[in-house]
């Protein structure tokens, strides 16, 4: 049967638009390269939204429109024009709901203490950099409730609800091509193993399971496994055509997983941790310009360096090699990475005193789970210089007196520098994609103009946060651009 729209991507971005569409009556196929959740499985399962949040009024949380847009446009900056950006806030408190009425489950414990992450006690937090921006600012970073990093406790119901509502997943499925005609697409050419011996297909899954994790935190073991995976595809997958009556919408991640784009566009990712699964190789990207699509923000990355918890730590003074400010301790992990980045060395130090390590010494059991509190121990331990006053720590890190902060205590350097280690890794995330209307999200080409019957959403655009990154601006711009593609198709079919 031909489906209205096809899906190329399965994530929390084609899952959103294969669930919006099937609830506006559209025939729903989807297709995976794996079985679904890509990227946002394994994720912390954050979705950052405001303005008077369900969740935030159950946790007394006070925030409205007009406060979370004058925050991101600061960090948005030209990614998106004013208006998406007041459409993004907007409608921001709706998508929670959306997400909660399919079953994706919140919660309104407030985290009372800075964190790249909360522990298993807190679901909403500051998840940027906004008390760098107003101390008063409230927390919008929405944690998915589950024990652990919470991404599969999002994807999982949105899927659910997904198939309940009539969309067809078809896993094992790799997009190698589209299909046009008459200058629409029409559908896409994949290669797909659902004919492949049982056997063979439950090796393709277990290897895309251990590529996923602990594959993100080694990419070598990523790498390896992923020639694995492709040669099961190329000896045992067979081509089908797949055809949709009015859309395709691609949604298959970033290209963090393709070296080759990573070395064509971006000019500093060696050594960095790539994040995402091996899915991420750029398809959607590829698959675009062979319609003549136009790209956009390809060179933009985010790259993290998180200094806490523990949250002491966010009154610590940053500096670069040459003892220059870096930015305020309290920013995002993301902004403190790129800065870092913007140095040519890609060095800095975090600086703190006697007092100030005790305070953190005693916080970090209560207010870390376990990585972080692996990431603490190594950055004290291994990355630490320490001297009895500010003359002999400048002497030892190189740095004028004067450059350090006053102190009539013992004082330490950590090195926050951009360099690879399994302990303390940088990871570093893609953020542009595919140049599309910000009103339809429709693929545009080279000289603006939409490409019919061709859509993009989540990473596989260019959307909300192609600028910059706080933590749950992507999974929620995922389900702000997967949900407007499926509308965008939902009206062609009605105006046909």
């Amino acid at each position: 049967m031909e489906a209205d729209v096809l899906v190329v991507g399965f994530g929390a971005a084609g899952a959103c638009a294969a669930l919006q569409a099937a609830s506006q009556g559209l025939r729903v196929l989807a297709i995976d390269r794996f079985t679904g959740g890509g990227t946002t499985a394994i994720s912390g399962g954050v979705v950052y939204a405001g303005g008077g949040t369900s969740v935030q009024r159950a946790a007394g949380v006070r925030d409205s429109v007009e406060a979370m847009e004058e925050y991101l446009r600061a960090e948005v900056g030209e990614a998106v024009s004013a208006e998406t950006l007041h459409r993004f806030c907007a409608g921001s408190a709706e998508d929670i709901d959306w997400l909660a009425g399919h079953g994706v489950p919140f919660e309104p414990t407030p985290c009372p203490f800075k964190t790249s992450y909360p522990n298993d006690r807190y679901y909403l937090y500051h998840s940027g950099s906004e008390l760098a921006h107003d101390p008063q600012a409230p927390p919008r970073g929405h944690r998915a409730h589950a024990p652990g990093t919470s991404g599969k406790a999002l994807y999982a119901p949105l899927a659910a609800a997904a198939r309940k509502a009539g969309v067809r997943l078809r896993g094992q499925t790799r997009a190698t091509g589209l299909i046009v005609r008459d200058g629409v697409v029409r559908g896409v050419r994949c290669r797909t193993l659902e004919s492949a011996p049982a056997l063979v297909r439950r090796a393709h899954r277990v290897l895309a399971g251990y590529a996923a994790k602990p594959g993100v935190y080694a990419p070598p073991l990523r790498r390896r496994l992923g020639k694995l995976i492709t040669a099961l595809e190329s000896r045992y997958g067979t081509e089908v055509e797949l055809t949709a009556g009015h859309g395709v919408i691609l949604a298959s991640g970033t290209f963090n997983a393709n070296r080759r784009m990573l070395g064509e566009h971006v000019e500093r990712f060696r050594g960095s941790l790539p994040l995402g699964t091996i899915a991420d190789d750029g398809s959607s990207v590829r698959l675009g310009e062979q319609a003549g699509a136009a790209t956009k923000a390809m060179d933009r990355v985010s790259v993290w360096r998180f200094i806490t918890p523990p949250s002491a730590f966010t009154k610590g003074t940053l500096i670069d090699s040459a003892g220059e400010l870096l930015c305020g301790a309290n920013r995002y992990g993301a902004a403190i990475g790129s800065e870092l980045l913007r140095r040519t060395d890609g060095r800095g130090w975090l600086i703190v005193d006697e007092p100030l390590l005790r305070e953190a010494r005693g916080q970090i059991r209560a207010e870390a789970v376990w990585f972080q509190r692996m990431q603490f121990e190594f950055l004290v331990r291994r990355k630490g210089v320490s001297a009895p006053s500010r003359a002999a720590l400048a002497a030892r890190i190189g740095v004028a007196p004067e450059q350090l902060p006053e102190s009539t205590h013992p004082m330490h350097a950590f090195d926050i520098s951009l360099r690879p280690h399994l302990l303390y890794p940088w990871p570093m995330l893609t953020l542009g994609g595919l140049a599309v209307d910000e009103e339809s999200g429709a693929v545009l080409d080279g000289q603006a103009r939409p490409i019919p019957g061709l859509f993009a959403a989540g990473r596989a655009a260019a959307g909300i946060c192609a600028h910059s990154y706080v933590s749950g601006l992507s999974i929620a711009d995922c389900v702000f651009s997967g949900r407007r593609a499926a509308r965008a198709v939902a009206t062609t079919l009605a105006k046909n």
